[in-house]
């Protein structure tokens, strides 16, 4: 990706505005921002949250927008009732509008040549108001509340009103909308992803944005070599992410879990804390990290992730040809969906949190280890999708939308 972007003389600038709920929308837009940046361009970011010491770890300018999130219970449920009552909507309202404010002030101090947002509204209202070109990206559309009797009223309530207003607000005025997805058939959100027709034409499925692509790394035996692992025993990945409060039980649960099976496999866990300073905890056969740099040499050197279910994580896991063990988070429908559709594509087992200890666990490792199935699935489909590069297009459309501007 060569070339160097300008416009008018000067340097081209790029706004990012990224939602902070854990580091997904982090880590798919810090790897664009930081190829355009080897091309010359100026970056900002915009973020609150779970990712603000990653931004500011992996060493971009930031500043700190006004907060929004969840409710959570103990064992990391999303609590859909406490989150729409709570606030309420007047605060919620004053709560987006204080946001806007917030992004047109950067906006404007920061003069952008167009803001990327990262499944954000506000700095997409901002950008429109300032008449910045704008650009989104996004792997959600609709947001569906789990459809339990004591939900129920609430689900039908958003799944009539809030996918017109949500595809409203993601659309209007965006030059562009990008969704980090594999193009059909192997589009994973499919669930989260009814984009009426009138939307369409703004929409592309890009392919996911990898920071590392796996043709950029040694083999996978040379990997292990370099990362003190042996070539004669199975490894296991397991790299946890998410929003803290979400994943705090399924991490005291993992971490229990693994640290009590046999020495037949080799394990490796990530506990996704950015700003994690101790050294990793080495039990047997099992080693935990507080935060893990090189997760990628990790993935590529494993034969099998267990893990959550979120977005980033099974795009990459896919991209990088491996089976998975996925936990998703309960009432967590974008995530229940992803595992489930990786399920019905042959290269995942889902065990909900509430089946997870360790018999459950040990049971489905050696299934999925003992046959061969998963894997030949697995490159089946890595075969067809390897072709897609997510952060490639991703620039190209940045720079494509400036230059045009």
């Amino acid at each position: 990706m060569a070339g160097k972007p300008e416009r008018n003389g000067r340097e081209m600038r790029v706004y990012f505005s990224v939602c902070g709920i854990g580091l997904g929308h982090a880590g798919r837009c810090v790897p664009i921002a930081r190829e355009l940046e080897r091309r010359g361009a100026e970056t900002i970011f915009s973020t609150y949250r779970d990712a603000v010491k990653y931004i500011e770890r992996e060493g971009f300018p930031l500043v700190n927008a006004p907060p929004v999130g969840f409710v959570v219970k103990p064992d990391g449920t999303v609590d859909f009732r406490q989150t729409v009552a709570n606030p309420g909507p007047i605060l919620a309202s004053f709560t987006l509008t204080r946001q806007i404010e917030f992004e047109i002030r950067y906006i404007r101090a920061f003069k952008p040549d167009v803001v990327v947002s990262d499944s954000r509204v506000s700095p997409l209202i901002a950008a429109k108001i300032l008449d910045v070109p704008d650009i989104c990206i996004l792997n959600q559309f609709q947001i569906i509340i789990p459809r339990r009797s004591r939900l129920l009223r609430l689900a039908k309530l958003v799944d009539t009103g809030a996918l017109a207003v949500i595809g409203k607000l993601w659309t209007s005025g965006a030059t562009h909308l990008m969704i980090p997805d594999f193009p059909p058939p192997y589009v994973l959100s499919a669930g989260n992803l009814r984009i009426p027709k009138s939307y369409q034409r703004r929409v592309k499925l890009i392919g996911p944005i990898l920071p590392v692509h796996p043709d950029d790394l040694p083999e996978k035996e040379e990997l292990r070599e370099k990362l003190g692992l042996s070539n004669d025993s199975p490894f296991i990945f397991v790299p946890i992410s998410g929003p803290v409060k979400e994943r705090a039980y399924i991490t005291g649960l993992l971490q229990k879990i693994m640290l009590e099976m046999p020495g037949d496999y080799q394990i490796v866990i990530s506990l996704g804390y950015p700003n994690y300073r101790d050294g990793p905890i080495k039990r047997g056969n099992v080693t935990i990290y507080g935060w893990v740099p090189n997760r990628f040499e990790y993935l590529k050197a494993c034969d099998l992730v267990i893990s959550k279910a979120g977005h980033g994580t099974l795009t990459q896991s896919m991209s990088y040809g491996k089976p998975m063990i996925l936990i998703p988070t309960p009432s967590h429908t974008e995530q229940l969906n992803n595992a489930y559709r990786l399920k019905e594509f042959g290269v995942a087992e889902v065990l909900e949190q509430h089946e997870v200890n360790r018999e459950s666990l040990l049971r489905t490792i050696r299934m999925m280890i003992d046959d061969d199935s998963y894997r030949r699935r697995m490159n089946e489909i890595h075969r067809e999708i390897s072709k897609f590069n997510g952060l490639r297009t991703a620039v190209e459309t940045i720079i494509k939308v400036i230059e045009s501007g």
